[in-house]
């Protein structure tokens, strides 16, 4: 998942995907707190946290393993504004503590999603963004016909998303849960405006740009 993440996140996330969100980069350069919820071995945090020294980064995984790397990786770059906690992404516990939160890649697989939705929510300042990366597809099988991986995907969803949410006693949505389902749970966590964006570079996934209250 590093590695794939290395592809399709921190390798266009400052050209492609923060440009997604007006004016962030200016904000980035001035100072603000930043949280990646399921952050794994932390490579997006740790490259903004060397672009935009007077911000402040934090991730959070339930994955000891995980952490344990990016700590390793911190600890190798002599980074001071950037750390990783183990944390139960629906259980994040603070409070209006963040100018802007990411997910990439991370909401599907949760045990609790809602919960977890609803913990970011809480967690944004009042004038802060979510950026979520997701999977591109439909709820509706009869939609993703036309999907040139839908294949793949639903195989990765039956074989690991499901079941290690399931196995978890969690809600199970799967990888291909869909737009219609994200959209739903992202304005029931509380979040007023949500925008739908798509990269020429990424064919698999969407991002979703969502404004608090």
């Amino acid at each position: 998942m590093a590695e794939e993440s290395a592809q399709t996140v921190v390798a266009v996330l400052e050209d492609r995907i923060l440009p997604l969100i007006c004016g962030i980069k200016e904000k980035l350069k001035r100072g603000i707190d930043v949280l990646d919820v399921g952050c794994g071995s932390g490579r997006a945090m740790i490259k903004l946290a060397e672009t935009y020294r007077e911000s402040r980064f934090a991730g959070y995984d339930f994955s000891e393993e995980a952490v344990n790397r990016a700590r390793a990786e911190v600890a190798q770059r002599g980074l001071k504004n950037v750390r990783f906690e183990i944390k139960d992404a629906a259980a994040i516990g603070e409070i209006e503590s963040y100018d802007l939160i990411t997910a990439f890649d991370a909401i599907h697989d949760q045990a609790k999603p809602a919960a977890m939705l609803k913990s970011i929510e809480r967690a944004l300042r009042p004038d802060g963004v979510f950026l979520a990366q997701d999977i591109s597809g439909s709820r509706f099988l009869e939609k993703n016909y036309e999907h040139p991986s839908s294949p793949f995907l639903y195989t990765i969803s039956y074989m690991h998303c499901m079941t290690v949410s399931l196995a978890n006693n969690g809600a199970g949505l799967g990888t291909m849960w869909g737009e219609e389902t994200a959209l739903d749970m992202l304005q029931d966590a509380g979040f007023s405006e949500v925008a739908v964006n798509r990269l020429d570079h990424d064919f698999m996934n969407v991002y979703y740009v969502s404004n608090k209250g």
